[in-house]
Formats: C-alpha cells, sequence, structure tokens
C-alpha cells in the first residue's frame, strides 16, 4: 500500500474487525463534519464509545501521546457531540473514548486503550 489513506483504511478496517471479536457492535464509519472525524463509532453493554484509530508502524509510545493530543482529542469530543445531536436515540448512552493503536513497536499489534481520554 502506497497512499497514507490506504493505510489509514487498512488499519481502521483492522480495529474493526478487533471490536466486533471483542464483542463491539460497528454503528458508523468516517462520520466527519466541518470540525473534525470520528474513525468508528461502536456500542457495547448501554456505551457508545467512539474509537479514535492510529497505525504507527515506526513509532512509540511517546509518538502516540503526541499525536492523541489536547487539541485532537478536543476536536473529536467537539465531533461526538455533533454526532449526538443528530443521533437522538443514544441520548441516554454512555459516552467513552478509546485509542486502537496498531502496530506501535513496544506494544501488541493491536493495541485497545479503553477510555482513553474524556471531556
Amino acid at each position: 500500500m502506497s497512499s497514507t489513506r490506504e493505510k489509514g483504511v487498512c488499519g481502521e478496517n483492522r480495529a474493526a474487525e478487533f471490536l466486533v471479536s471483542k464483542g463491539y457492535k460497528i454503528i458508523d464509519r468516517n462520520f466527519r463534519n466541518r470540525g473534525g472525524e470520528i474513525d468508528i463509532i461502536a456500542f457495547k453493554e448501554e456505551t457508545l464509545v467512539f474509537v479514535e484509530v492510529k497505525t504507527l508502524p515506526n513509532g512509540s509510545p511517546e509518538l502516540l501521546a503526541h499525536e492523541l493530543g489536547y487539541s485532537k482529542q478536543n476536536k473529536i469530543i467537539k465531533t461526538a457531540k455533533c454526532y449526538l445531536q443528530k443521533h437522538r436515540q443514544y441520548s441516554n448512552a454512555y459516552v467513552r473514548f478509546d485509542v486502537l493503536a496498531l502496530d506501535v513497536p513496544g506494544l501488541e499489534s493491536v493495541h485497545h486503550i479503553v477510555s482513553a481520554f474524556s471531556e
């Protein structure tokens, strides 16, 4: 795969398969608005989970932390609020923000960070 977008799609497909294998139901993928994008939106046990997927084969845990800085978290949170406004059926669900880090040296091939950040 040559392009960054193709790598991203491949990583998101792997992440979605991982979540399904753990009992999550994929609700939406690549939800976009003017302010940002959420890679995967999943549901499990009364919890709506907004998932950021990062594929960093040449990265490190430190780079992962940098990639998910305050600005990125803020964009994801604002985008999630927009999603919730448009999808009122989830108004009574718990909300969580997870990160799936793929291929980061030193971590498992799919590293699931549950409740990686909050508002």
